[in-house]
Order: C-alpha cells, then structure tokens, then sequence
C-alpha cells in the first residue's frame, strides 16, 4: 500500500489517497474532484549542452 500526496484545488488541504484501495480520487474535505500532485522543494540542475 503506498500512499501519495495530493493537494486540493478548491480547500488546499493535503489529501493522502491510496490508489491502490480508492476508486474515487476525491478530497476527504469538501469533495471536490480536482487534486495536484505537489511539486518537490529542490529544483532539479540540468547540465546544459
């Protein structure tokens, strides 16, 4: 079972979802529908050419 993190759109809570046992992908909240996957805090370098 692994948990992901989701952050909601509408109330902006984390939202912790297995996938692998949910069917919807919901906010626990307020129900809404729309969740973003929260981009990581260290910016990733890119050796350029």
């Amino acid at each position: 079972m692994v948990e992901v993190v989701y952050r909601c759109a509408k109330c902006g809570k984390e939202v912790k979802l297995d996938l692998a046992i949910t069917r919807e992908v919901r906010c626990t909240y307020c129900g809404s529908k729309i969740l973003y996957k929260p981009r990581p805090k260290v910016a990733r370098r890119v050796k350029a050419i």
